[in-house]
């Protein structure tokens, strides 16, 4: 497999290593399925209690560490030990109100929290930093040394070049059907691509593992290289900013905008229309994703009678009061590579309609800095994608007091949007679907965001590869279905 930067720090506790390597070694308590379902991990039961304040545990029975340990309750205390409650994991609602940890027997555990929740069992299955670590594999100070987990595979060795893992002939479930792994670093698509086809490697693809552009998926499939498409769990989503741009605070402007772009010319700009155009905000890969809005077609003269209605008007460029309707549209092409491609297509299109669009591209760095500050009109956006869905986008892009750092805010109203989502965080589990389809329904009422399209999974692999299927996240490495033929 190929890897475009090395593997790095595989502690499970920290947030260095790269995610796919670090899911071949490390194991949750629950594993987060296909279509955002909750399957056993290391855990073999569970329960939640006390109107969702505590969390009770059965663990796997038989299960070690690859250097013999027990995986048992003092083990899984030990790892909890080292993250949960500490204010640099904070982000996670289980850390933040974390309250203690009780030890039943070896293998049944009772962990409290001073409130309910939310998403805790998508918690558990994060690849970082809830998986486990072997207590043996840290010095004596307690500092971090190998990796060694509880997974279908060991690291045998480590570089820059590559690292190569073996099967664990001791693992508790269904072993990989073949006994090595070696993961190679090629930092270069060309260098990924040309490998693949001549067989020096079987598989590349994956957003955090080995990207691959849509165009470099025809040119693979116009090989005859097998190349699968997955619908994802991520959407691209342009941002509205009223805050800076007096126009946008009427809905009848975004609406226009909304129905001004043409979702299958940037489908086709982006992923050579590999990806599916959308007026939804997740798909439905997504659990409790919502009903299926009609997805917005572009129609340029509904477009412009909206504009009329909210008092823009004007040739080339439509004013009101003697104010020009511009807007500044802020790209990354480190976080969208394409996007600025996507921009001019925006640019043109909405100046069809009246609106000059002005592009504003940006570093990584910056865009990190500006669009928390919201010093954009318009930007370009990524839910955060399974397993932290609905509630990692919907908390963390939405709700205005919550300080999720560099990520910004797709879109804030303190007074009307802010109660629906704290209603959704408190709402039962009977409650809580109605209580996020308030949210969805007053996004989509008030055109308060743009869905764009949802992000495909590309993976490619040779024809040594059988079985294989995409992961249920973009976070995992996809070995689990894999046979090799010769």
């Amino acid at each position: 497999m190929a890897i475009a930067k090395a593997a790095g720090d595989l502690n499970p506790h920290k947030y260095t290593g790269l995610f796919a390597v670090q899911d071949l070694v490390f194991e949750p308590l629950f594993k987060y399925g296909h279509d955002g379902n909750i399957e056993p991990g290391l855990a073999t039961e569970w329960s939640v209690e006390e109107g969702g304040k505590l969390l009770d545990v059965t663990l796997r029975e038989g299960v070690t560490f690859h250097d013999g340990t027990p995986f048992d309750a003092t083990a899984l205390k030990w790892n909890l030990e080292r993250w949960i409650g500490m204010e640099a994991n904070n982000w996670m609602n289980s850390s933040r109100l974390f309250a203690g940890l009780d030890i039943v027997d070896a293998r049944h555990v009772r962990i409290r929290f001073r409130e309910p929740v939310l998403g805790l069992l998508q918690e558990f299955t994060y690849v970082r930093p809830v998986r486990f670590l072997s207590p043996r594999s840290v010095a004596e100070d307690g500092s971090y040394r190998q990796p060694v987990g509880t997974g279908p595979w060991r690291q045998v060795s480590s570089s820059n070049e590559a690292s190569v893992f073996e099967r664990y002939e001791e693992y508790w479930g269904e072993k990989p059907a073949f006994p090595k792994l070696e993961v190679k670093v090629l930092p270069d698509s060309r260098g990924r691509m040309a490998a693949l086809r001549a067989g020096d490697i079987d598989l590349i693809g994956g957003a955090f593992a080995s990207p691959i552009t849509a165009t470099e998926a025809q040119t693979l499939t116009a090989a005859g290289v097998h190349v699968a498409i997955d619908p994802g769990t991520t959407t691209m989503v342009m941002a509205f900013n009223p805050d800076r741009v007096e126009a946008l605070k009427d809905p009848k402007v975004r609406k226009a905008i909304n129905i001004g772009i043409d979702r299958a010319a940037i489908s086709q700009v982006l992923y050579r229309g590999l990806a599916e155009s959308t007026g939804n905000l997740f798909s439905p890969k997504v659990p409790m994703s919502g009903k299926r809005y009609d997805t917005p077609v572009r129609d340029i003269e509904a477009a412009k009678a909206l504009l009329d209605q909210a008092g823009w008007a004007g040739e080339p460029v439509r004013s009101k009061n003697g104010q020009l309707l511009t807007l500044e549209l802020v790209v990354s092409e480190e976080q969208i590579p394409g996007s600025r491609s996507v921009a001019e297509v925006v640019q043109s299109e909405l100046m069809e309609l009246g609106i000059q669009v002005s592009i504003r591209s940006v570093d990584h760095a910056s865009r990190h800095s500006d669009i928390p500050e919201r010093k954009f009109d318009l930007a370009f956006f990524q839910t955060f994608g399974a397993p932290y869905e609905p509630f990692g986008t919907i908390v963390g892009l939405f709700l205005s007091t919550y300080d999720n750092g560099v990520d910004g805010k797709l879109f804030i109203d303190a007074e009307h949007l802010d109660p629906l989502v704290t209603a959704a965080m408190y709402a039962s589990e009977d409650e809580m679907g109605a209580a996020l389809q308030k949210v969805y329904d007053w996004l989509h009422d008030n055109d308060a965001i743009a869905p764009l399209l949802f992000v495909p999974g590309i993976w490619a692999h040779t024809d040594r590869v059988s079985g294989f299927e995409g992961p249920a996240t973009e976070y995992d490495m996809p070995y689990e279905h894999i046979s090799l033929v010769e």
